[in-house]
């Protein structure tokens, strides 16, 4: 006998660029975002692949993109009563999350989607994501969106073990320059240090690599102390 199951989609989330130009709020209804914390669940803390050097390090990237979106789903972020889109009153929730950290987040979640098998939903759930990503970028500014775009789709490098204190670095140094569309058109120039090979790249690892010798201790547990002041700032 063939069985039919509830069509579990997520179509309703969609993604706005903060008004400072920071990063974006993504939003949906408490149902779509349980529904996109699920599927990324699927690809981070994962035990049998602890033993990969690297994959830790991913794991506490993409975790605080997790924590967030279960925090918001839980309405303690953001809330309206209704959609950017739309008038009908239906609750929505939603989250802030900073360029820097939502493009990393995507670059950790597609370069572990290879280690775990996927469906055609999940699949279907980091494009709808992808979209609106890409999309709240142009809407913000599209000179600024040209030079940052190539992060997304493939610039950054994904195997880096030390993923998530380049995000770190990186987020940091962006966040100091206060928002606007300046700091968002130089964000591209803060993220060649993710690209393998090049001078910053180089010149961040062998940073990180003095500072674990004076420390004594791994790289991968070293741990960026931002001044929190920085981030008081508006979205």
């Amino acid at each position: 006998m063939i069985k039919f199951v509830q069509n579990k989609t997520s179509e309703m989330i969609y993604a706005v660029p903060t008004k400072k130009g920071l990063g974006i709020e993504i939003w949906g209804t408490r149902d779509d975002l349980e529904y996109l914390y699920e599927i990324i669940s699927k690809f981070w803390n994962n035990e049998s692949f602890y033993h990969i050097k690297g994959y830790e390090d991913k794991n506490k990237l993409i975790s605080s993109f997790s924590y967030e979106i279960r925090k918001a789903s839980y309405g303690s972020r953001l809330t309206k009563d209704h959609s950017h889109y739309s008038i009908e009153e239906i609750p929505y929730v939603g989250l802030k999350i900073s360029w820097p950290h939502i493009v990393f987040s995507i670059v950790a979640l597609k370069y572990n989607m290879r280690m775990v098998d996927t469906n055609k939903g999940d699949i279907a759930m980091f494009l709808h994501l992808e979209y609106w990503i890409e999309l709240a970028m142009e809407n913000y500014d599209s000179a600024g969106t040209k030079k940052l775009l190539p992060y997304l789709n493939g610039a950054v490098n994904a195997g880096n073990e030390y993923l998530y204190l380049f995000m770190r670095h990186i987020n940091a140094s962006f966040f100091e320059m206060n928002g606007g569309k300046n700091s968002y058109r130089k964000l591209a120039d803060l993220m060649r240090v993710s690209i393998y090979s090049s001078e910053e790249y180089y010149d961040l690892l062998i940073f990180l690599q003095s500072e674990a010798k004076k420390y004594n201790c791994n790289i991968e547990d070293l741990e960026l102390i931002n001044d929190d002041k920085i981030y008081e700032i508006e979205w």
